[in-house]
């Protein structure tokens, strides 16, 4: 049996040196899969238009639920209003090194935006721009003496904050607002 397993072994050691020597045929690479294109993205839905009802003076309006709270810190006064801190939906800020008031709409992350206070004697247009915040918030800036913000409060009532593509807010004048806008003299 011996001779059986030379001779098994001799063919196998020919058949290697053989196969060694003579080259594999060629075969083609295979194609690169193709990678699909990406899909093209939809355009972003373009931004909800907000219709309101239309009054005739903004003094006809229903006042926005809610209530000014007033707060000071080391650097600046302001005033918030909400339907409590979780919510809130308007600010009025003095920044005590500046001596400016800022007016922000909160719930709005526009880039840009336009502002208008309507007041019963005065209607101001302000650029209100995207602020750091926990919320989203887009506020404009004023400098104290602006007589738009004497306008904000003495009128009747309530003011009306409109920001372009948001809901109108109408605030009341109450002596929180008053009070930042003293602070800030």
């Amino acid at each position: 049996m011996k001779a059986i397993y030379l001779h098994v072994a001799g063919a196998l050691a020919l058949t290697c040196l053989i196969a060694a020597c003579v080259p594999a045929p060629r075969t083609a690479a295979p194609a690169p899969a193709a990678t699909p294109a990406p899909a093209p993205r939809p355009a972003p839905p373009p931004a909800p238009v907000v219709t309101e009802p239309v009054f005739d003076n903004y003094l006809d309006a229903p006042q926005t639920p809610g209530d000014w709270s007033y707060a000071a810190e080391s650097q600046e006064t302001f005033a918030i209003f909400g339907t409590g801190r979780a919510e809130p939906l308007a600010i009025v800020r003095c920044d005590l090194r500046t001596r400016r008031i800022g007016i922000g709409r909160f719930g709005s992350n526009r880039a840009a935006a336009a502002m208008r206070i309507r007041t019963e004697t005065r209607t101001g247009m302000l650029e209100a721009v995207t602020r750091e915040s926990g919320s989203p918030l887009v506020a404009a800036e004023i400098d104290a003496r602006d007589a738009l913000l004497d306008a904000m409060a003495i009128t009747k009532g309530r003011f009306a904050l409109e920001v372009e593509g948001e809901r109108t807010l109408y605030l009341p004048a109450w002596v929180e607002v008053t009070r930042v806008i003293e602070d800030c003299r």
